[in-house]
């Protein structure tokens, strides 16, 4: 690369008008971010990236800070042609810095990204397994006695925020809002009394048909879940999932998905992830955590 296209990149934080840039940038790495998922990043945290001297966008990196001791990295983009400049070090530093000192922080590395991620700090603390399913095979199980799946209404919002904070180790009102509002449908799980028990949610993309934030008391209650979700919808499903719960795989297997990849889960400024239950069967996106 000559030096007119090298020289005069800047970090800004971007905005509205940004948003076909980033999508342009994640399609010349093969990842699916379209407006409404990179609206919800936006409204749930910050964007940050390099612009070239003719304004156009080479990389990209998301913070997204939870409610009291967590934030997310993701959407970590260089663009090709300007590799190997230490910008994704410096993009993924910035959204260290836009937090404070003592919030621990949480990414999904790719395997290209895990050297750059293990040098500035960042510790190895499991790993998510990423499931896409081509042809769903709906499940015969009979609704669980006594619960039912139902549309989530504004009055059940604080007991969802009250069960994804104790699945998901911390809680995230203002990235629910924000990822409710995007969801192609919102489900609760409720007993007969009118308790919520689990929320699920699924997101259409413009490849695939995300099913999570799954969660759910149990293994069973997560797979009725995630076949109301996922009945009737003709094209590819994609669930990415850090349960160790064999019967929740099995079932994942079992209704046509297939896994793809397993990257790794890192943290920094904590040696371990937060305290979670074991509810969370499916995660919102490997961006969010």
């Amino acid at each position: 690369m000559d030096n007119h296209t090298t020289k005069n990149l800047k970090l800004n934080v971007l905005d509205e008008n940004d948003v076909e840039g980033l999508i342009s940038l994640s399609q010349s790495v093969g990842w699916d971010y379209d407006r409404d998922e990179i609206r919800t990043v936006m409204s749930s945290g910050k964007i940050i990236g390099h612009k070239n001297e003719f304004g156009h966008l080479v990389s990209s990196a998301a913070i997204i800070p939870y409610d009291t001791h967590l934030a997310s990295i993701g959407m970590v983009i260089v663009h090709k042609k300007y590799r190997g400049r230490s910008l994704g070090k410096e993009t993924t530093q910035a959204c260290i810095d836009l937090v404070p000192e003592n919030r621990s922080i949480m990414l999904i590395a790719t395997p290209e990204g895990k050297p750059l991620y293990e040098k500035i700090g960042f510790k190895e603390v499991g790993y998510v397994q990423k499931f896409i399913c081509n042809n769903y095979i709906p499940s015969n199980r009979l609704p669980l006695e006594g619960i039912k799946a139902e549309v989530l209404k504004q009055g059940d919002f604080d007991k969802v925020v009250e069960l994804d904070t104790d699945a998901f180790g911390d809680s995230r009102r203002k990235f629910l809002i924000n990822r409710i509002r995007q969801s192609h449908q919102s489900l609760i799980l409720s007993d007969e009394n009118g308790r919520v028990l689990g929320y699920g949610l699924s997101i259409l993309g413009p490849e695939n048909l995300v099913l999570g934030p799954i969660v759910a008391p149990n293994n069973y209650a997560a797979t009725f879940l995630i076949n109301q979700l996922a009945l009737n919808h003709n094209g590819n499903l994609r669930i990415d999932t850090s349960t160790g719960d064999e019967m929740f795989i099995k079932f994942l297997y079992d209704s046509g998905f297939e896994k793809v990849s397993q990257p790794p889960i890192m943290i920094i400024n904590s040696d371990t992830m937060p305290s979670r239950n074991k509810n969370l069967y499916g995660i919102a996106a490997q961006i969010f955590g």
